[in-house]
């Protein structure tokens, strides 16, 4: 699956993180990442001051590190996307 860098793909990137236990929120912070996981609280932190494609590419990188499973979510077009993005790798 090829990345996509605009707003409609960041939403589906978010909808997968609304079907999850985790809560995501953007705010400011010095994080070598760019992004800061806090497993216990299940709370994904990104800097709310990334760019559109810093944004897509943490959190694409979170969901990596997070191995979310497709069959836990409800919604077919989650599922769909999540098995897609699971085949993505970035380059840099």
């Amino acid at each position: 699956m090829a990345v996509k860098y605009t707003k409609n793909f960041l939403d589906k990137l978010e909808n997968l993180f609304a079907g999850s236990d985790y809560v995501l929120r953007y705010e400011k912070g010095n994080f070598k990442s760019g992004y800061c996981i806090l497993n216990d609280t299940k709370i994904v932190i990104i800097n709310k001051y990334f760019p559109l494609e810093g944004k897509i590419n943490a959190l694409i990188d979170i969901l990596s590190e997070l191995k979310f499973n497709p069959k836990d979510f409800t919604n077919k077009a989650d599922q769909d996307f999540l098995e897609k993005l699971g085949q993505t790798t970035l380059k840099f």
